[in-house]
């Protein structure tokens, strides 16, 4: 059985339909990245897991049990915010403890006066310190443990929010864009920590981020959302090398993917230009189709060599790697070309060029969007059209 089972969530707010049947698993200690654009529903589906929202219909178990119907305070889940939600007016060491407090102590028990008198207030109190600072230090923020959140930074904001989910044991971890307030270098640190607090706990955690590039450092698989669909689950690397949706091949990926659209002819081949694919018997002639191409897998040569000739437009030169983008002279398509700065030493803005593809990285997609298992080769882009 897995540690979390989500089947056919489904959440609507008037005619406007946020899910859209929405099914996943995650084994004990899986990291689960959802990425998608703002709007596809991925903070939502996160909030129905916490219990701050109530699905219009499906099913969430976790550890066994089932969530779908428990209010948030019973369903042992941790959820650290974007905006890190800590009370403004407590210390970091009262953050932290607050989850301990609520759980282990009364509602009397917590009262300032009065629950000091009560008999085994003080012994729970001591515990929960405890628990509190050993968090503290395994975080390295046991020094702010004083300080009100005003008096810290946002790593710091950040160090507390996570030690105030760790610290209660959770079943599970939810976490909704918890690195999108840190500047960038700070972010990339981040990610280690968060990864590394995760494997500690041992426990499944969605993570919600925009940023294709946690996703795919972070996660043990990446589920890819759309207008409310999960178009499709899995590791990283698959995500990427192997998607199973334009959508998904467009989202994933910097500089984005290269596509051309075109239309398989009566003998089963695909025209590019003055180039032409060679006839593959799982296309159907006459259906419109997608061709993709990541930008890494292309290179520029001199005009004259066999491949696609094109001019550059421009060129974005970012240190480790230059992005070259140019425009397909037959077809008038542009087309982004990722190469290393010592290969792109004399290129200019207007020269003409070829473009040529390098290995078998060709992806066909239907007009559904979804991948026709019909991947063409780069070899066979190398013969020329007929007439």
């Amino acid at each position: 059985m897995s540690a979390l089972s989500i089947t056919n969530v489904t959440k609507s707010f008037g005619d406007n339909h946020i899910l859209k049947g929405i099914s996943l698993e995650a084994e004990a200690g899986e990291f689960i990245a959802l990425v998608g654009p703002s709007g596809c529903g991925k903070s939502t589906l996160l909030r129905i897991v916490a219990g701050l929202e109530g699905a219009d219909s499906g099913e969430i178990v976790a550890g066994g049990r089932d969530l779908t119907r428990l209010v948030a305070a019973e369903r042992n889940v941790a959820m650290v915010f974007q905006s890190y939600a800590l009370y403004p007016h407590l210390t970091a060491g009262q953050n932290i403890a607050v989850p301990l407090a609520m759980r282990n102590l009364t509602s009397l028990q917590r009262l300032p006066m009065i629950g000091s008198m009560l008999p085994g207030q003080k012994a729970i109190r001591k515990d929960i310190l405890r628990q509190v600072t050993d968090m503290a230090r395994s975080l390295k923020i046991d020094h702010l443990l004083d300080r009100k959140p005003g008096q810290m930074s946002g790593g710091q904001r950040q160090r507390v929010a996570l030690a105030r989910a760790m610290v209660r044991q959770p079943g599970l971890f939810l976490m909704d864009e918890p690195l999108s307030n840190l500047d960038a270098n700070l972010r990339v640190h981040a990610r280690g920590e968060i990864v590394d607090l995760h494997r500690r706990a041992g426990v499944p955690t969605l993570y919600v981020t925009h940023d294709q590039a946690e996703a795919l450092s972070m996660a043990d698989r990446v589920a890819v959302m759309m207008s409310g669909s999960l178009l499709q689950l899995a590791a990283p690397e698959v995500i990427y090398d192997d998607p199973a949706h334009i959508e998904v091949a467009k989202f994933v990926g910097q500089p984005r993917i290269n596509t051309i659209a075109s239309r398989v002819d009566a003998d089963g081949a695909v025209t590019l230009g003055t180039w032409r694919l060679q006839p593959h018997e799982r296309l159907v002639p006459g259906t419109d189709i997608t061709v993709a191409i990541r930008s890494e897998f292309l290179s520029i040569a001199d005009m004259g060599t066999p491949g696609l000739p094109a001019h550059i437009e421009r060129l974005e030169f970012l240190g480790s790697e230059v992005i070259v983008y140019t425009k397909l002279d037959a077809i008038g398509e542009s087309m982004v070309v990722k190469l290393a700065p010592s290969d792109a030493r004399g290129l200019v803005a207007g020269k003409p060029v070829t473009i040529v593809p390098q290995g078998e990285r060709l992806m066909v997609f239907g007009a559904d969007g979804a991948r026709l298992r019909a991947d063409l080769t780069f070899t066979t882009l190398l013969e020329r059209a007929h007439g």
